[in-house]
């Protein structure tokens, strides 16, 4: 049973971080949020999309003044490096009805977005 322990250890120790997981460069990734800034800020102002300051640990969907998808508000979502990489790099593959259509498909790209939202403090 150890032995298994130990191996299974191993094998999670050598497998690469995924993005969502890895350690992005937030200082890229607040130049990168250009963006986004069409449709949302980090100040806590809505825009077509709700703003994104404090997003870390917020259920979706839940932003006062913001409008949301059916989908999006319904969602159960609560925001994480996990569903916010997911979401990224396919907003209607993550979540169809979502009134976002434009995703992020460079795992780099999404790691950075992520490591300057992170930055910004929990919700």
């Amino acid at each position: 049973m150890r032995l298994r322990s130990l191996a299974f250890a191993a094998i999670a120790l050598a497998l690469p971080a995924s993005p969502a997981m890895a350690d992005g460069d937030a200082a890229r990734g607040q130049k990168l949020f250009t963006r986004c800034s069409g449709c949302h800020t980090t100040t806590g102002e809505n825009k077509a999309g709700p703003s994104l300051a404090g997003v870390f640990g917020r259920a979706a969907g839940k932003v006062d003044g913001a409008r949301y998808s059916r989908a999006m508000a319904s969602s159960n979502i609560v925001w994480d490096d996990v569903s916010i990489d997911a979401y990224l790099a396919g907003p209607t593959k993550f979540l169809p009805g979502t009134t976002m259509a434009i995703g992020v498909p460079n795992a780099s790209d999404r790691a950075d977005i992520i490591a300057y939202l992170r930055s910004l403090g929990p919700g």
